[in-house]
């Protein structure tokens, strides 16, 4: 972080040094993010209702004063007592604005002991539709654990590493009766959703069928579960800074049997919850076990 700034301006966020970060921050452990500003919007509020109902004595907003603290319209970001609920926006360049951000954040604001975790929706390799992918390893398009990003005219090179502790312990609060697997498993991260992909369904395509499913078999023989836009980077930026991190995602497909989603709107969305349940027991088991949990 800039040292010689009289005032950081978080731009983003719309939100600066100027403000009371510590008053507003102090007690955050937990920033789960996600792609999308309504599904951290819910899951802002499915977190706060399971906080409310718990026996632990935290200061938590009631439901109707939950509110969206960004002061642009970059991200939405909701405080749910120790909780962060903040959007990413779709792709590794939004994630990363977010994440420089935030980190600035949660240090300017003293906070110690924070994990970081991913929330979100990917397409899936080999499994069935609706099962949870906790990333143990994130790997580019070609299957190596690195992140790229090109710094002063020269393309640097960074490790994806996540937590496999908190991964474990996220994968340990999946239940008999769930109805889903959960998995520990590779995850590509792309940089586009369609050719970036090998999708076919895009407006431009110069790629057949048979390369397609060669190149995702070659994932799938390389460990990838499941693929999505976000993985790399924030593994990366978040071992870089020292912060424990894991990614959770949903599938909402298998790619080896086609490129589009053919699930009925309201089981996507409850295949989109089943992450944030894994989280959210995951949260209420720290907070409730500090000492064994992270």
């Amino acid at each position: 972080m800039a040292r010689t700034m009289s005032e950081d301006v978080l731009s983003h966020l719309g939100l600066s040094t100027t403000d009371d970060l510590v008053g507003m921050f102090k007690d955050v452990k937990f920033v789960c993010c996600g792609g999308s500003a309504t599904r951290m919007e819910n899951f802002a509020k499915f977190i706060l209702k399971k906080l409310s109902s718990s026996h632990l004595k935290i200061d938590l907003p009631t439901e109707q004063n939950l509110r969206n603290i960004c002061r642009t319209d970059r991200y939405v970001m909701y405080k749910v007592g120790p909780v962060l609920s903040i959007s990413h926006g779709m792709g590794m360049p939004s994630m990363s604005i977010m994440l420089n951000e935030v980190i600035k954040l949660i240090r300017y604001a003293t906070c110690t002991d924070v994990v970081f975790i991913r929330i979100g929706t990917s397409g899936g390799l080999g499994l069935a539709p609706g099962s949870v992918v906790i990333t143990g390893e994130a790997v580019n398009y070609e299957f190596k654990p690195i992140y790229q990003l090109p710094v002063l005219g020269h393309m640097r090179s960074w490790q994806t590493t996540l937590s496999r502790d908190v991964a474990e312990a996220i994968k340990a609060c999946a239940l008999p009766d769930d109805g889903y697997d959960v998995v520990i498993n590779k995850t590509m991260a792309t940089d586009d959703f369609y050719e970036g992909q090998g999708r076919l369904d895009g407006a431009l395509c110069d790629y057949t069928e048979e390369d397609k499913m060669d190149y995702l078999k070659e994932a799938y023989r390389n460990g990838v579960r499941n693929i999505e836009m976000e993985s790399t980077c924030f593994a990366s930026i978040t071992s870089r800074a020292n912060i424990k991190a894991a990614v959770v995602c949903v599938t909402f497909l298998d790619r080896l049997h086609g490129d589009q989603v053919t699930a009925t709107k309201e089981t996507v969305q409850q295949w989109q919850e089943r992450p944030q349940q894994l989280v959210a027991r995951y949260i209420l088991k720290c907070l409730e076990e500090p000492q064994g949990m992270k």
